[in-house]
């Protein structure tokens, strides 16, 4: 391809492209930073359930209730 093919972009154009490529980088980012967040409080929580239920087992256990 030659350069007749291509045509010359001004300052605003640049600009304009740098902007929404610098727009969807951060859009990008954020939404990999909520899904990694997300990833860490639904494990934590399904820590805190599993251990409650351990908890709650063992002090059934001990109150006679469950044999």
């Amino acid at each position: 391809m030659t350069d007749a093919n291509f045509t010359q972009l001004t300052e605003s154009q640049i600009d304009e492209i740098a902007e929404r490529a610098a727009e969807k980088a951060v859009a990008k980012l954020t939404e990999q930073v909520y899904r990694e967040v997300g990833k860490n409080v639904v494990q934590k929580f399904v820590y805190v359930v599993g251990a409650s239920s351990i908890a709650l087992f063992l002090w059934l256990q001990s109150k006679g209730l469950i044999k």
